[in-house]
Formats: C-alpha cells, sequence, structure tokens
C-alpha cells in the first residue's frame, strides 16, 4: 500500500513529481486555498483558472506544469466547492478531494498534499482520503513479457499502480496526536482496499474454502484475534439450515467463518455479520444474464466484516469484536434447492424458500443466530441484500434499519466516518408480508417494500436483542465511474462505518467506572 508520512516542509521547496493544492468555488471565480504559495503565483493561477479549465468544483482535478517557483514537477489542482458559513470546509469535503487527487497519480512515486491540515480532524480526513483515493487493482493484467503473444501488445498493458508515498504537508507533523491520526487513516485505508480486493476478485478464485483461507491469512500475525471455520459438514451435522441449503447447488461448499478479536478484560462485547455469496446466479430463481457479473460482489458484506475485526485487533481497542462471515456460492445445481422447500434454521426456527434468489437473508439468519447466542452486547449485520436498497436509496446511499437506538448509533458512526447512510423503518404492519402459509416464515414477500420485508426477516432470528441491519446492496459495487476517493468496482463501503461504531463503543467502555 502507498506509505504516507507528516511533514512541514513548505510547498515551494518540497521535492516530490506532484504537488497536490486545493481551490474553491468563489462569487469572484476560483480561489488558490494556500497561504505559503508565492502571491504571484496565486495570482497568475486564479487568472488562467478559466482558460485551464479550472472551477474549483468537488471532484474537479487539474494537473499543470509546476513552473520554475516550485521544486515539484507537477501541479495538481483539486477541488473543494464553496466553502462553509464560517469559511471552512467539511472533513468529507477534504477526504473526497484528497482522494480525487491521487486517483490521478497514478503511476507515479512521489506526492505532496498541501490540503488545509491544521487540525487532528483535517489531517485525518486527508490522509484517509488520499490513501483511500490510492488504490489499483491489477491482479489480473499481465505484464509484456508475461503475455501470451497471440493477445497482442495492447492486451498486455499493466494498469498503473498507485503512487507510491505521499507527504501530508502540516504544521502539526510532530504532535502525537496528529500521528495516531495518520496511524490510525493508514490501518483503516487498508482495511477498505482489503474489502475492495476480496469484492473485485474472480468468482473463480474466491469461493467459501478460499475466502476462509483469506479470512486466516489476514489474521496471521494479529494478536489477539483467531479464526475458526465450520465447513460444509460440519455445518449440516451442527444445525446450520440457512449455509446447508444455500450452498448445497454448488459444487463449492459453504462455510462459516468466525473471525474474533479478544483483548483482555474487553469492555464490551460486539458481533458483526456478514453476508458472503461469493457469487449468486439466483439459484433455481435464476438472474438474468445482463449484469451478472457483477454478482461477484455478493460477499461485500462479509469482506467489511474481516476487515473491520482485522482493523480493530491493529488499533488494540478494548472491546472484544467477533465477525461472522456467512460464506456460500447460490447455484442452480442438480441439488440446488427448491422454490417451495422448507429449511431449518440454526436454533431451529423454519423457513419456507419462495424465492431461491433471496438467499442471502437465508445465511444470514444462521450467523444471526448464531451471534445471539454467544452473548453480545449488540450485533450488526451488512449485507448486499435487496435490489429494493437501489430503488429507495440509489447506488451511493446505503440503508440502515433495526432497534432504533442501535439504528441510530450506526448512522451517527457513519455521518462521523463520511459514509452515506440513511435510517429506514421497520413498520409492523409489513410482517404479513413474510408469512409462510406452512413455515414459521417465508424468504420472500411482495415488491412492495421489499427492503424492509428483508429487515424484517432478519429481525426474526435476533429478536429483542439490540441490532442493525446495514444494506449495502448499491454502494457496495461501482458500475460507473470513479468518482472522489472511491474507485469503480469494490468500494469498501462499510468498513469506515463499522470501525468508527466499535470505536465509539471502545470509547464509552473506557468512560465507564472501573469495577
Amino acid at each position: 500500500m502507498t506509505d504516507v508520512t507528516l511533514s512541514s516542509k513548505n510547498p515551494t521547496a518540497v521535492k516530490a513529481e506532484a504537488l497536490v493544492v486545493a481551490t474553491a468555488q468563489t462569487s469572484d471565480g476560483v480561489a488558490v486555498v494556500s497561504d505559503q504559495l508565492p502571491t504571484d503565483l496565486l495570482t497568475q493561477l486564479e487568472t488562467l483558472a478559466p482558460q485551464l479549465g479550472v472551477t474549483g468544483a468537488r471532484d474537479e482535478v487539474r494537473k499543470i506544469p509546476a513552473g520554475d517557483k516550485l521544486a515539484a514537477d507537477v501541479l495538481v489542482l483539486t477541488g473543494l466547492g464553496e466553502r462553509a458559513e464560517d469559511g471552512t470546509f467539511a472533513t468529507e469535503t477534504l477526504r473526497r478531494a484528497a482522494g480525487a487527487a491521487t486517483r490521478e497519480l497514478a503511476g507515479l512515486k512521489s506526492a505532496a498534499i498541501a490540503l488545509p491540515a491544521s487540525d487532528d480532524a483535517e489531517i485525518t480526513a486527508v490522509t484517509e482520503g488520499a490513501l483511500l483515493g490510492a488504490y489499483a487493482f491489477n491482479r489480473y493484467r499481465t505484464s509484456g513479457k508475461a503475455a501470451p503473444k497471440a493477445a497482442g501488445k495492447d492486451a498486455a498493458k499493466n494498469g498503473k499502480d498507485p503512487v507510491a508515498a505521499i507527504e501530508i504537508l502540516t504544521p502539526l507533523h510532530k504532535n502525537a496526536k496528529a500521528k495516531l491520526a495518520a496511524e490510525r487513516a493508514a490501518i483503516l485505508a487498508a482495511a477498505v482496499h482489503a474489502t475492495r480486493d476480496l469484492v473485485n476478485t474472480a468468482p473463480n478464485e474466491l469461493y467459501p474454502a478460499t475466502f476462509a483461507d483469506a479470512a486466516k491469512a489476514a489474521a496471521k500475525d494479529v494478536k489477539h484475534l483467531k479464526v475458526t471455520v465450520l465447513d460444509d459438514k460440519q455445518l449440516a451435522s451442527g444445525g446450520y439450515g440457512g449455509l446447508t441449503a444455500v450452498g448445497q447447488g454448488s459444487s463449492r461448499g459453504p462455510r462459516l467463518v468466525k473471525v474474533a478479536y479478544t483483548p483482555a478484560k474487553p469492555g464490551a462485547k460486539i458481533a458483526l455479520v456478514g453476508k458472503g455469496i461469493t457469487f449468486d446466479s439466483g439459484g433455481i430463481s435464476i438472474k438474468p444474464a445482463a449484469g451478472m457479473e457483477a454478482m461477484k460482489s455478493d460477499m461485500a458484506g462479509a469482506a467489511a466484516v474481516l476487515s473491520t475485526v482485522v482493523a480493530a485487533a491493529k488499533l488494540n481497542l478494548p472491546v472484544a469484536v467477533t465477525g461472522y462471515l456467512c460464506l456460500a456460492e447460490n447455484m442452480p445445481g442438480g441439488n440446488a434447492q427448491r422454490p417451495a422447500d422448507v429449511i431449518t434454521i440454526y436454533g431451529g426456527k423454519t423457513v419456507e424458500v419462495l424465492n431461491t434468489d433471496a438467499e442471502g437473508r437465508i445465511v444470514m439468519a444462521d450467523g444471526l443466530v448464531s451471534a445471539v447466542e454467544d452473548g453480545h452486547d449488540v450485533v450488526l449485520d451488512i449485507a448486499t441484500l435487496t435490489g429494493a436498497q437501489m430503488v429507495a436509496l440509489g447506488s451511493r446511499t446505503s440503508a440502515v434499519m433495526g432497534s432504533d437506538d442501535v439504528r441510530d448509533e450506526v448512522k451517527a458512526a457513519a455521518d462521523a466516518s463520511g459514509e452515506l447512510f440513511w435510517p429506514m423503518p421497520l413498520p409492523e404492519e409489513l410482517t404479513a408480508n413474510i408469512k409462510s402459509k406452512v413455515a414459521d416464515v417465508a424468504n420472500s414477500g411482495p415488491r412492495w417494500g421489499g427492503m424492509l420485508n428483508a429487515g424484517l426477516f432478519l429481525r426474526t432470528f435476533v429478536g429483542d436483542h439490540p441490532w442493525a441491519h446495514l444494506d449495502i446492496a448499491g454502494p457496495a459495487f461501482n458500475e460507473g465511474g470513479a468518482h472522489g476517493y472511491t474507485s469503480g468496482g469494490g468500494t469498501g463501503v462499510g468498513v469506515r462505518t463499522l470501525l468508527t461504531f466499535v470505536e465509539g463503543r471502545a470509547a464509552a467502555a473506557a468512560a465507564l467506572p472501573a469495577k
């Protein structure tokens, strides 16, 4: 991953391949946001802004020759939009601007970022954004020497690697809190990148058994972290009917992976349950062919859970966090579950399968019951669960529902982390939508309120336990163009919210009187 350091160097003197400076929209045009660049250079840039195509708008990035007044080779202007009424910029604005800039610097060895970074919050935002934007997934691109001759030279071109090293220019470069903020940002960004990598991995390589191996590899040499794997035979004999039913149509059996971080004397116990459908064909209720390739992303929730638990361990947070990765491949094989099957979830509740493409909630049910049984203070689940989420909220805003207090706590964590989540209700009158004629509950209901129907289904398996459900169906996989610090493909959404939630619980536990 990209190296990041804090530095007090003057922007004019820093020797880097690129120097990143912010621009802003004003009533008169464009302002360059810097108090260290030469006045005549600022005037020149602001005067030439129209000719350079610089407007200062958010997500705008323009690269120009640095000239003889700067030691850097290239000057990169990244837009912040308009200032707030108090003259400052929101931390998420800084995060996006830094990320938009570093996305454009792929292939470079060094860059210096001179965005506003005069307090811990600004340093955190700029560092996070810079690292989140410095991402590329080039695993399957071959070099010219390795590519088959028949492929042709164009097919052999590598994608550019992210910028190798970044200096964040700040007067607080020696401040202890600032250093900790930068270290946390690096751990967080690594967690998001790991999630993106898993989501972007081809489904012929990432299936339940290899996902379990990836969890073991991620936990290796991390203190207080233990991974336990239940394979398909153990799941069947243990009564995990949801995972068994969904996975039985594939030649590659399901897994339930527990990733447990248990520090000494934890102040709280948190469970994170992630949907991990490594490929979702829809099963016998098969999906349309168009767009099915994106269904390799149906394990994004489990990937986010794994990365969050690992990050919590690396940060040495004083709370126990256990991830439950509910892994299966949903295929229409000869042994696949059928519409009208009745299955028994771990713990004894029965489910009538009306739609085999509503499989995520079935595997999640096993994980949720297991998490509640293990006695955690709170349970969060995260899943690419419903297309209805995208109908309701689009492709960039995730949904959260559940116990009112936990739902609101998740929303606050999302706001603090810069991720977009919106609270949704679980109306009691909709429980009739998932009523079964033959079993305790049906796995599918009417089209209307589909996201809420799925949430109500999950609630069946947690009862009154403190719980929230995060539906990230649209935001987990970016099928459009990259924007801000968000790459195409896997986005890593949810990691920042989950980790901020865990940190909030850790802070609350630390504030309690010692027993």
